[in-house]
């Protein structure tokens, strides 16, 4: 017993005097070694050391004995990572930063970097979808949290790209169903550009894909309808010029004959002008 006894006051004594040692450890430096520190990862991103230079800032956000400088430190950090296009590291030091200085001045240009670091992330739009719906999401949440700025102008932009890839995909896809013969999920994917992207690209493309699909289902008043649709809105592009070739078919015809004639024209032309300059 008095042995068990001497084994515990050993014990005690070992861990109490780690526990000394661990907070002699954890000491941070002076306040100029703090500042020496911050100091080497701005010299270093001056340099272009990007990586390095993010490494310091964080190890002077740790030990720098002013918030508003600590704050700094660690954006510049998420900035280092952002910069050498490190978009996970960056993403979650800027989450980090957003968690620790949520009253911080630059709180509005973290949630853009973090923003964009997802933007430049986003595959092709062949791809997988969930980058591109993620971003979507992140973009409309900053645009309505921060309307009246110059980032979510630059966001609204990056926006609109999004719902053109958005709408790509959608059609690369329903033209994978046309070509398979699966109308119905060919039309499906179409309505949705149509109803959610019609501020794109995108949207004559759909259009004319249902009149061929209609033409091709022998629905052709649904095709004519579509194509009133296509040419009221968009009378002058090559879509809807093919949806109108497609459902009359002299148009071929005549637009050849004008072509025949307006080369027979232009080399008659040709001919005139060179024989006026040989007179």
């Amino acid at each position: 017993m008095y042995q068990k006894l001497i084994v515990i006051f050993f014990l005690i004594l070992f861990v109490t005097n780690c526990s000394k040692k661990d907070e002699l450890s954890i000491k941070p430096p002076d306040e100029g070694e703090s500042y020496k520190i911050y100091k080497e990862g701005l010299e270093a991103m001056n340099q272009g050391e990007f990586f390095f230079a993010a490494q310091k800032f964080s190890e002077a956000e740790k030990i720098l004995p002013v918030v508003e400088h600590s704050a700094k430190a660690l954006l510049m950090s998420s900035y280092c990572f952002y910069t050498i296009n490190f978009h996970d590291e960056a993403i979650s030091s800027l989450e980090n930063f957003l968690r620790k200085y949520p009253a911080d001045e630059n709180v509005q240009y973290a949630s853009y970097l973090i923003v964009l670091s997802n933007y430049e992330q986003i595959l092709d739009e062949k791809k997988d979808l969930k980058p591109l719906l993620k971003t979507k999401k992140k973009i409309n949440k900053f645009i309505k949290k921060y309307p009246d700025t110059d980032y979510s102008l630059d966001l609204k932009f990056k926006l609109g790209l999004i719902e053109n890839q958005l709408a790509a995909k959608e059609v690369y896809v329903a033209k994978y169903y046309i070509k398979t013969q699966k109308w119905i999920p060919a039309i499906n994917r179409l309505k949705v550009v149509i109803n959610d992207y019609q501020e794109t690209i995108f949207v004559e493309e759909a259009l004319h894909r249902l009149v061929e699909i209609y033409y091709n289902l022998g629905l052709i008043d649904e095709a004519e309808k579509t194509a009133k649709i296509l040419g009221y809105n968009y009378n002058s592009s090559k879509w809807y010029e093919n949806s109108y070739a497609l459902l009359n078919k002299d148009y071929r015809k005549e637009q050849k004959r004008l072509e025949k004639k307006s080369k027979k024209e232009e080399i008659g032309l040709i001919k005139r002008t060179i024989e006026k300059i040989l007179k």
